[in-house]
């Protein structure tokens, strides 16, 4: 119960926190969310790279990725790494500008990335990673409120009043006309049932 309570009134700290962390600069006008959707834009590449590419590429995407296929024996990790394994030059001049136009491609992401001008990336991935559990923890709290007030919807209203938004328990008891000794019964029985649904 204590571990419930404890989450439940760190939710509004949690929420002021993913706003400050969102909003952290890693350069070139790039946020700490910003690189958070483009990690969930990398999820989805890899569920379309099951598909196959003529599906979601266009004509010139699909020259170009001919063209790295052509020139890669593999595919390293990392855009930097990446761009240093394309060759400057092809076998014939449509194949040298194909290939100049991935590594022009290639250098936009970094400059976007803001990879270029930092060089704390290890704050930069605590703090993504910071912003992801958080938004984790955030969304399982709404769930698991939004599901127990389909259940029982004056223990969601007394959690929500009293242990997020904070209420003393007179302010709570008076909203909702309660006694103290009904307040204090209410509480450990709607805390009793977010953990119940809480327990995955």
């Amino acid at each position: 119960m204590t571990q419930a309570i404890e989450q439940l009134t760190r939710y509004r700290q949690m929420k002021a926190r993913i706003q400050v962390l969102s909003n952290y600069s890693v350069g070139a006008g790039i946020t700490v969310s910003r690189l958070n959707e483009d990690d969930q834009l990398q999820e989805l590449h890899r569920k379309l790279r099951g598909l196959p590419t003529y599906m979601y590429l266009n004509k010139r995407e699909l020259e170009l990725e001919t063209a790295a296929h052509a020139y890669l024996d593999r595919y390293p990790v990392g855009v930097k790494a990446q761009k240093r394994a394309i060759p400057t030059k092809g076998a014939d001049q449509e194949d040298t500008e194909l290939l100049q136009e991935l590594r022009r491609k290639i250098q936009k992401v970094i400059a976007a990335r803001g990879y270029d001008i930092r060089d704390d990336v290890d704050q930069i991935i605590e703090r993504l990673a910071e912003l992801q559990d958080l938004q984790a923890e955030v969304n399982q709290i709404d769930t698991v409120l939004d599901a127990l007030e389909q259940h029982k919807s004056e223990y969601a209203r007394l959690i929500r009043k009293h242990l997020i938004d904070g209420a003393t328990w007179e302010e709570t008891a008076r909203e909702m006309s309660l006694s103290k000794s009904a307040f204090y019964r209410w509480r450990e029985k709607a805390i009793e049932e977010y953990e119940k649904l809480a327990i995955c």
